[in-house]
């Protein structure tokens, strides 16, 4: 009997994760696009959603990051980001970021400029501004390839011009941000076999700060806040802490209110290269149906040695 009943179990979560499946797949073509992919290591990840923050390190910056998320369940978001920014002058910072997500049949591209004006505050603080430009461009696989009278057969694939805006200060061990990375909501339509196929980006609003407390000689405290928030959608608020360890080895955990928890972990490979990695649980019954969201991230800050002051974040 225990036999047939856990064979029984094991059917039941197939079938919730088939359903989840063809609910997440339905849901992305038929309201709305792909909307900006969230990210756990976003306090070095930062000028893809804020354009001010580039330069802001005082090297040439760049980096990668992969996150997989919702492993388990078919058509589940998967994310692959690159990020270069760079000051140029005492005052001007030029950024690059490309971004690749993939929701089920929706794949979204951003190719994005940065640029930013640093304004001196005072000896210690600075403000910079920042614009951001460029294309994003959408496309919707059908769901049925062989079957071309489905009515779900009603392909989008679309390019569009967006825009952005960001502010950020900081300091050596504190920051604070505002920014829109996309200020224009584009709407994509298609028609086909009298069928009306729609989709769109909503204006995103990221709130971030951090600060960086000496514990001891050789250990710092970085607790960090990201709010995210878009129309029709609830408020997303991140808290993370971090402990940093001789400058070289990092681990920390974070909090997704009502989403997920997250364990970090990063090491300094050298005196310009970090890798690190990260790993959320979703809360509640949905944790059940999938082994978590994965993010493993490669930056490396050129010449950061020679920095007088370095930074950690």
């Amino acid at each position: 009997m225990g036999l047939f009943k856990k064979i029984k179990e094991i059917k039941h979560m197939k079938s919730i994760k088939y359903i989840i499946s063809c609910t997440l797949l339905l849901v992305t073509i038929s309201i709305k696009g792909q909307q900006d992919p969230l990210y756990t290591q976003y306090n070095y990840n930062m000028n893809v959603i804020n354009p001010a923050y580039a330069g802001s390190k005082g090297v040439f910056s760049l980096g990668v990051l992969g996150r997989s998320q919702w492993v388990g369940i078919e058509g589940s978001p998967r994310t692959l980001t690159l990020a270069a920014h760079s000051p140029v002058g005492k005052s001007v910072g030029l950024g690059l970021s490309v971004i690749a997500d993939r929701v089920g049949p929706v794949r979204e591209t951003n190719i994005f400029g940065d640029f930013s004006y640093t304004i001196v505050t005072s000896e210690n603080s600075r403000l910079a501004l920042g614009l951001k430009a460029g294309v994003t461009s959408l496309q919707v696989n059908t769901l049925t390839a062989n079957n071309n009278n489905d009515p779900l057969n009603v392909p989008i694939d679309r390019t569009a011009p967006n825009f952005g805006t960001g502010a950020y200060f900081y300091t050596d061990k504190f920051y604070a941000g505002f920014s829109i990375p996309n200020l224009l909501k584009t709407r994509y339509l298609e028609k086909s076999a009298g069928v009306v196929s729609t989709a769109s980006e909503e204006m995103h609003y990221f709130i971030t700060t951090g600060y960086v407390f000496d514990i001891y000689d050789d250990l710092k405290l970085k607790p960090s806040t990201m709010i995210r928030g878009v129309k029709n959608a609830p408020l997303s608020v991140d808290i993370s802490a971090n402990l940093l360890w001789q400058e070289k080895f990092e681990f920390g955990a974070s909090y997704r209110f009502n989403k997920s928890f997250s364990g970090v972990i990063g090491f300094l490979l050298n005196e310009d290269m970090r890798i690190g990695y990260s790993y959320d649980q979703s809360i509640g019954n949905f944790g059940n149906f999938n082994f978590g969201s994965h993010e493993i991230m490669l930056l490396i800050d050129f010449n950061r040695r020679n920095l007088k002051s370095p930074r950690f974040f």
